[in-house]
């Protein structure tokens, strides 16, 4: 995943609990007795906000015959992935419960390293409907559910309000505003993006493609990218990285270079994930401090749509405790643990009820922003399958190139239809 997700401090979700009751033929090894002291290993990444140590002390309080141990893995995304892998493919029982991206769920369930959660959901009379949707679905492959989110992430605008008086409602809108408003009170630009060959482009393209009616892959997960709807957003995506709005360099942009032209005071609109929020308020280093609003992204013929980031919850097949871990993970992704997270983490829930509660909306303004919590109710995964990785590689480059004034944008999608039902065959 990309590298901004390591550097949320702020708006970004905790971890969420799967259900896993004992079965001998849903995993591997054999399971301790509930009444057995029993200590689960529960993985994930660095957490410089103590958050994870207060839901595990909270849960080891209600359920005293349980300790978690929490195992750090590495802050770099792709190392976590590539430890996980080497021990999963070993049939590793070392760890229980552990935190993936939310673009690895279907590679992993493939790879026969996940539990499946459906009937220890129903069991346990989870309601899901109670959870962001589109987080929900990033864990589902082959109809069953692999995951249970754990924190989200998705992308909004971001605008000056000392500039800005009325956020647009449309791309065109957007358009329109940004050449208006440029050089207004210092700024250089009219919009800031992530326009760079990496994840992150990705992310950019999804949320253009979806807010006109396209889509990468259908509900089966069949290619379904080649449609004047994907080549629409594909163009509009040009239009704006292709005009004089955005700095002539746009191409080399990421979040960290958007973000940082953004808190200079360089531009009046920014599409940004939720940390540029709290970064703009910090004094230290921001110029444009209580002149940030947030609205949810432009709509095109369509919708708004907002790229799904964030993280997800698995239990590890191999566990010899799967009961156990069940059951951390009902609190650790439930209303509790959620809240915990939220407050004391500033991650922002996928359990929705929690935008209603007080200490919740106190915890982060972000929280208690309806325009922030509508963008998160939009957001959309990315393309759910094993072979993603393929898949992002090859819209980055098809959308470089597009993006360079390479290749039009029928060429683009035609050409990414040709290369996704390669490797989808």
């Amino acid at each position: 995943m990309v590298k901004w997700q390591r550097l949320l401090s702020f708006a970004l979700i905790g971890t969420l609990i799967l259900p896993l009751a004992a079965c001998g033929s849903s995993g591997a090894g054999k399971e301790a007795e509930s009444d057995d002291q029993v200590k689960i290993v529960y993985a994930r990444g660095k957490d410089v906000t103590g958050a994870t140590q207060k839901i595990i002390k909270a849960f080891e309080k209600k359920h005293p015959n349980i300790d978690v141990e929490y195992r750090e893995m590495p802050a770099d995304t792709g190392t976590s992935h590539d430890q996980y892998v080497t021990m999963l493919s070993a049939k590793s029982s070392e760890i229980d419960v552990f935190d993936l991206d939310v673009i690895w769920p279907a590679e992993f369930a493939q790879a026969g390293y996940l539990v499946p959660l459906d009937r220890f959901i129903q069991k346990d009379g989870l309601d899901l409907e109670k959870y962001n949707d589109a987080a929900i679905e990033a864990g589902k492959y082959n109809g069953k559910q692999w995951t249970m989110p754990a924190y989200i992430d998705n992308g909004l605008l971001f605008y000056r309000k000392d500039i800005v008086k009325n956020p647009p409602k449309t791309w065109d809108e957007l358009i329109q505003q940004a050449k208006r408003d440029q050089g207004e009170k210092g700024t250089k630009y009219g919009y800031l993006m992530q326009a760079k060959q990496y994840e992150g482009l990705v992310c950019n393209f999804i949320e253009f493609v979806e807010s006109y009616g396209g889509k990468v892959l259908d509900k089966n997960g069949k290619v379904a990218i080649n449609s004047p709807d994907s080549v629409q957003g594909l163009k509009k995506m040009m239009e704006l990285a292709q005009s004089d709005v955005v700095p002539g360099n746009i191409t080399s942009f990421t979040e960290l270079e958007s973000h940082t032209s953004f808190i200079e005071g360089e531009s009046p609109f920014i599409r940004n994930w939720p940390y540029q929020y709290a970064l703009a308020q910090d004094k230290k280093q921001s110029k444009i401090v209580g002149k940030v609003g947030v609205t949810q992204l432009p709509e095109g013929d369509e919708k708004s749509a907002a790229t799904l980031g964030g993280w997800a919850t698995g239990i590890n097949k191999f566990s010899k405790h799967k009961k156990e871990a069940w059951e951390f993970m009902k609190f650790l992704n439930g209303p509790e643990g959620q809240k915990i997270a939220a407050v004391h983490g500033g991650r922002a829930p996928t359990y929705m009820p929690l935008y209603d509660d007080a200490e919740v909306k106190k915890a982060s303004p972000l929280f208690a922003d309806k325009a922030y919590i509508e963008g998160v109710k939009n957001a959309v995964p990315r393309p759910i399958s094993p072979q993603y990785p393929e898949i992002s590689d090859i819209i980055q480059i098809e959308v470089s190139k597009a993006l360079a004034g390479k290749q039009s944008a029928e060429e683009a999608v035609k050409n990414m239809d040709q290369k996704l039902k390669k490797v989808l065959k």
